[in-house]
């Protein structure tokens, strides 16, 4: 008969920290519970009215025992607020040496894309040891990717883009969940992480079919959506030029600075009206409804590789 674990098993690389910040809460929570129990019950029977006519004598109370009640829950909510806030911005702020992977929920499925373009369905096939970088979209609804035995999850919302890392720690396979309820047959998206060893996912990422990589496949679209007419790397085209603009800052019309960053491409592409760069007319047709998903994640991915062109060297001598 298999046991039944209380927690799923803790394979990535800050998993055990979770882990422990959850049991100190808890251990702290349940140290108050039952003190604050035991002292009622006490009180109540040590101090309860023995006849009718006992009338309670005056506490006029201690500053020095207020100030002890106050300090110390005080010190402790402190301690799990500055430890949790840490623990989230690390968790919230992928590394920059990231492996980037595209995964796009639609109901009741998670679809996969991987830096080289081979694609999964339901599964996701990851190096032990390397950080993973998931690029989240939804195409409908809201879900949640859920990865227990990561201690990792993130909404797909509709309409942006969100990101979620880990670093997987052991080989083996990790179910996936949907967290966030998205219809009828939410309880069966499902799927599972299958963490291997370096030398065992390089070998199983030859065998795989691909498509073009993310950034190959974005270049063609760009292309094929005539976006390079507008788009164009000097100064000439009707649009704004995008080589070097990811994750700089970039003037609006209506006097706004935004920084170019996954979600303000992505709303560039399907809502180009809703923030017009300073300098060029609203002219840019609507893709919405027309680019899906994954194709924008590919757009994204390749505007993304866009360098600016270095500053033209002098010419002439002195």
């Amino acid at each position: 008969m298999s046991s039944f674990p209380l927690f799923p098993e803790a394979a990535s690389s800050i998993a055990h920290e979770v882990d422990l910040l959850y049991f100190f809460i808890l251990a702290v929570c349940s140290f108050f519970a039952v003190l604050v129990s035991a002292l009622v019950v006490f009180f109540a029977v040590k101090f309860r009215r023995r006849h009718p006519d006992e009338v309670g004598a005056d506490i006029h109370g201690s500053i020095a025992l207020e100030l002890l009640w106050t300090v110390i829950p005080f010190a402790l909510a402190m301690a799990m607020f500055v430890w949790g806030a840490d623990l989230y911005f690390r968790i919230a702020r992928p590394p920059a040496d990231s492996m980037e992977v595209f995964v796009v929920g639609k109901q009741w499925m998670w679809k996969v894309q991987h830096p080289d373009g081979v694609r999964e369905i339901n599964e996701l096939h990851v190096p032990i040891n390397r950080n993973i970088k998931i690029t989240l979209g939804s195409e409908d609804v809201l879900h949640d990717y859920y990865i227990p035995a990561f201690r990792v999850k993130m909404d797909a919302v509709p309409g942006k883009l969100t990101t979620m890392w880990f670093r997987a720690t052991k080989a083996g396979t990790y179910q996936i969940f949907c967290a966030e309820y998205c219809g009828t047959n939410h309880s069966g998206m499902i799927g599972r992480v299958i963490a291997m060893e370096e030398h065992d996912y390089e070998a199983w990422l030859a065998g795989g079919r691909s498509t073009g990589t993310a950034v190959e496949n974005g270049e063609r679209l760009f292309t094929d959506l005539a976006c390079i007419t507008c788009h164009k790397s000097d100064t000439t085209g009707r649009g704004p030029v995008l080589a070097g603009v990811f994750g700089n800052p970039v003037r609006l019309m209506d006097g706004r600075t935004v920084v170019a960053d996954e979600n303000y491409l992505r709303e560039s592409i399907v809502n180009p009206q809703a923030k017009v760069v300073l300098g060029y007319q609203p002219i840019m047709p609507t893709f919405q409804g027309t680019v899906s998903e994954e194709n924008l994640m590919q757009l994204i991915a390749y505007i993304k590789t866009l360098k600016a062109a270095p500053p033209a060297a002098p010419t002439g001598g002195q």
